[in-house]
């Protein structure tokens, strides 16, 4: 029996950005970029390890936008042309680079493009959540769920119906999706405020994730620190984030990605070379952009033109003896902490999906290096919370504090002097909607349909990402324009439901252009009857 488990959690989110009047839009090759840089290299190294059987067992979150992008047709097709586009231009690359520094990676390139394409074309047919569903089935991946839009849900809990709607809506096309319904969320943000577990539990969702301060300090202080799941008095299992092992993995500056042997992210062909020769590969008005072909190393702290050229096989091994650091080091961690608890101890080691492979290029290398050697030790067993809970279903009882995994561990990050005009419209807005979910409790026809419009466009209004990138300052126009377009719409859709003359025509251009949940179902807005009662006592 091992002495100790290792519970490694990837969150997999991206914003809805999906643009049908338009190919032109920037925002929406984050979506092609992730794919080929972290989903698909991701799904391979499953893939491979589950065909050689080698054991592994791992905590994977996807996002209700992401897992709707991921089954668009529009965006798939859209996708296989940007894969050809890459194709062609690493094929460009090859030859230019011939008998220069550059060539290795040049090749590196090719072949991964090449592979990217052989998956999501050829082997899942273009649509990656049927490779998800399928590891989950094997028995290799436990997928759970986020908040229908990723909303912050603590600064939405002034209205509970909005909270609501959004853990319904996503539990339904999780369900729907994956084939099965979740046991487990990431809190968008890992955002918790005392009260949402009760609101968890109605959906039949057993544990969330915290920062480690989120569990420290509970309203008792954990026996077990972070080093054990508390049960929340819902009955909800609280699992905090343990601060060492996630560094080592996420800091630029302290962890593995920072090292001078590794992919260099800001240096791209897409801004090096000549504007003759790229034109065709960035954006069609001639705006610089990432082509994700790079081809120089860290090399260190110095200027961008100072790089070195990225050489592969530095970085694969590099790669290794990173990750048998990293197995070295939990062992040591689970040494120590086997001798002062009763029972095993468990690591929670929580990180964004987009760090592997995106920020940090061999991410998906090192991934695999470590779940390799796991495989063969000993002392580390790789588990999922709900394995978890199912081998030690006593906990202790208390309840998590308020906290984030955001900058200074609360809420300043999605609620500062740039963004907090926002939630004063997000509170209006989902107080309307409760409002008419409650006003027409059925509805058919045109009424159902701008009830149901209404409904996705204050999810997509009341979106995490927004508030984070004007915080961040990072394509913070395009967030103010998404905020404000999707609560203008929902205003819109307001004052025609409640004075009952419906524009048809305003209507299916939004379900057009904003797609999200087709089966979504107004009425998750409802007051529940409890929620009457007290209000009438």
């Amino acid at each position: 029996m091992a002495k100790g488990y290792l519970a490694l959690v990837l969150h997999a989110h991206l914003p809805y950005v999906r643009h049908p009047e338009s190919e032109k839009f920037l925002e929406e090759r984050w979506f092609y970029e992730a794919l080929t840089e972290t989903y698909i290299p991701m799904i391979d190294v499953f893939d491979r390890l589950a065909w050689e059987q080698v054991p592994f067992r791992l905590t994977f979150s996807i996002s209700p936008p992401l897992l709707t992008m991921l089954s668009d047709p529009l965006l798939q097709d859209r996708y296989v042309r940007h894969l050809e586009k890459l194709l062609e231009l690493a094929y460009k690359e090859e030859a230019r680079t011939y008998g220069g520094p550059f060539h290795q990676a040049a090749l590196l390139y090719k072949e991964k493009f090449q592979r990217a394409y052989e998956i999501f074309v050829t082997r899942y047919q273009r649509n990656l959540v049927q490779a998800l569903s399928r590891l989950q089935r094997l028995g290799y991946l436990e997928i759970t769920t986020c908040a229908a839009t990723h909303g912050f849900l603590p600064l939405m809990m002034t209205n509970k119906q909005a909270v609501r709607a959004q853990l319904e809506t996503a539990v339904n096309l999780h369900e729907q999706q994956i084939g099965s319904k979740p046991r487990g969320i990431w809190l968008p943000e890992c955002g918790y405020i005392p009260g949402l577990d009760e609101i968890l539990s109605e959906y039949g969702l057993k544990f969330f994730f915290t920062d480690s301060h989120g569990v420290m300090y509970a309203d008792h202080r954990p026996r077990f620190g972070v080093f054990a799941p508390i049960y929340t008095p819902s009955g909800v299992a609280a699992f905090g984030r343990d601060t060492e092992s996630s560094k080592q993995v996420w800091s630029a500056d302290e962890g593995y990605p920072g090292d001078g042997d590794y992919r260099e992210f800001y240096r791209d062909i897409g801004y090096d070379l000549d504007y003759e020769y790229i034109k065709d590969y960035i954006h069609p008005d001639g705006i610089r952009i990432h082509t994700g072909l790079k081809y120089h190393r860290i090399t260190g702290r110095v200027d961008l033109s100072e790089k070195q050229p990225y050489q592969p096989e530095w970085a694969s091994h590099k790669a290794n003896i990173h990750a048998a650091n990293f197995m070295f080091d939990r062992e040591k961690q689970i040494e120590y902490l086997a001798n002062l608890m009763e029972r095993p101890p468990l690591i929670v080691a929580p990180y964004d999906a987009e760090l592997f492979g995106h920020w940090w290029f061999e991410g998906p290398m090192w991934l695999e290096f470590f779940i390799r050697k796991v495989a063969t030790n000993n002392k580390i067993e790789l588990i999922t919370p709900s394995d978890y809970l199912n081998l030690h279903q006593h906990n202790q009882m208390t309840r998590p504090c308020q906290s984030t995994w955001g900058n200074a561990g609360y809420n300043e990050v999605w609620l500062n002097e740039k963004n907090h005009w926002i939630y004063r419209h997000l509170h209006m807005a989902a107080d309307r909607m409760n409002e008419l979910a409650d006003l027409f409790p059925t509805a058919d026809g045109n009424l159902r349909r701008a009830l149901k419009q209404a409904g996705r466009e204050l999810l997509l209004a009341q979106s995490s990402d927004w508030a984070f990138i004007i915080s961040t300052d990072t394509m913070v126009s395009y967030a103010l324009k998404r905020t404000k377009e999707h609560l203008a719409n929902f205003v819109r859709l307001y004052d025609d439901i409640k004075y009952c003359h419906i524009d048809e025509a305003f209507v299916s251009q939004l379900e057009w252009q904003n797609n999200i949940f087709p089966d979504i179902d107004y009425r998750s807005w409802r007051t529940r009857e409890s929620e009457q009662e007290r209000a009438i006592s």
